[in-house]
């Protein structure tokens, strides 16, 4: 049996620039921490080979020609909720495969596979980051132009006790539409509308500062570029936020936040607010009042895989 467990993620920044053709064309930047909320893919030995029930299961292994095993997920990550979810359980998956295979595979190949998966056998509109996160772990800036730059941020405890304290994740429970929104959004960049042309830029700026300010472990300097971001982020289209979204970002800054946007291709989903050193409970609080809290810890480690494969068939 192999076990295979790959974390969610918050994307600080950037996101949207990471979905081609953008970072080939103009070049993309996206910051962003993987958390421990995560996706558990379980594979075992199954002579009878009883399909899967979710799409993605079922074309990761059509894709794989893998045969007479079961493959089960489960996810702590809420439905539609902007962290990443689909992705962590495409890497969880690719990990779980090449596990069984006995196949060696570097963290970078998992992330091809994962997204070649999404993309070329479902039709899922998306970007790369996702994918980075759950595979690598850890707070990450990502580079986008005709490859992927990958650098680590450093995180030492003090500063992911401070993320953790410090930046409050609450679930708006509203429905996301991001195959929708990507495909608008991808279109309005496609035919160079300048408001959406704008934005983009500025979010991969932002992004790469964000990624100095944490480099530099300064959460203020982290706030005020989130603050920013979200500005831009809702120029891209007008179904980017919600009354929900809107709602608990306001309580949040009412309460103490010096930033805070929606995660994800928003639409719904989960929100991020930075609160000020000092305000952490204040700002949990209010939104509490209005959202669901997602409890979570920074993971360092990215995919990992447990358990032993059988010499079984592909």
């Amino acid at each position: 049996m192999i076990v295979a467990r790959a974390p969610a993620r918050l994307d600080f920044g950037g996101g949207w620039t990471d979905v081609p053709p953008y970072g080939e064309e103009m070049g993309g930047f996206v910051c962003n921490v993987a958390i421990t909320r995560h996706a558990v893919v379980t594979l075992r030995e199954n002579l009878d080979s009883t399909p899967p029930p979710d799409d993605l299961t079922r074309a990761a292994m059509r894709r794989a020609q893998l045969h007479r095993v079961s493959i089960e997920s489960t996810t702590a990550i809420p439905p539609g909720a902007g962290l990443g979810g689909s992705s962590a359980v495409g890497i969880a998956l690719q990990a779980a495969i090449a596990s069984w295979r006995n196949e060696p595979i570097e963290r970078e190949e998992l992330v091809r596979r994962s997204r070649a998966v999404e993309v070329e056998e479902l039709g899922v509109a998306g970007g790369w980051q996702d994918h980075y996160a759950a595979a690598f772990g850890g707070a990450l800036g990502l580079t986008f132009t005709d490859r992927v730059g990958v650098r680590r941020l450093p995180v030492d405890d003090a500063l992911i006790a401070a993320l953790e304290r410090r930046c409050i994740v609450a679930y708006t429970g509203e429905s996301r539409i991001s195959g929708v929104t990507i495909t608008a959004v991808l279109d309005a960049y496609r035919e160079r509308v300048p408001r959406v042309a704008r934005a983009l830029a500025r979010m991969a700026e932002l992004a790469r500062a964000m990624a100095d300010a944490i480099a530099a472990g300064s959460l203020d300097d982290l706030g005020e570029l989130v603050a920013e971001h979200w500005t831009h982020q809702c120029a891209l289209h007008e179904r980017i936020t919600t009354s929900g979204i809107e709602r608990a970002l306001g309580a949040a800054r009412d309460a103490g936040a010096i930033g805070g946007k929606a995660l994800g291709a928003s639409g719904g989903g989960c929100v991020l607010a930075i609160a000020r050193d000092g305000h952490e409970h204040d700002v949990r609080e209010a939104m509490s009042r209005v959202a669901t809290l997602v409890p979570f810890g920074v993971d360092r480690d990215g995919v990992r895989v447990e358990g032993a494969a059988r010499a079984a068939p592909a």
